[in-house]
């Protein structure tokens, strides 16, 4: 199991975005902007991240 995390920043807002964006940031764990939150790098975390990637600052922690 690995146990890397990732540290997720939304620096743009949600408003008026799709859906189905919309749940991808809430559902990894994102309620406010500039808000930070590290999550585990598996690959459904990843799948999110890549597809409201335009929202958000990535790092590798």
């Amino acid at each position: 199991m690995s146990d890397k995390k990732i540290t997720i920043t939304l620096v743009k807002s949600t408003i008026g975005r799709l859906p189905a964006h919309k749940a991808c940031v809430s559902g990894l764990g994102l309620r406010k902007m500039h808000q930070t939150v590290s999550v585990i790098d598996t690959p459904e975390n990843r799948g999110m991240i890549n597809k409201v990637s335009y929202l958000l600052k990535v790092e590798e922690a």
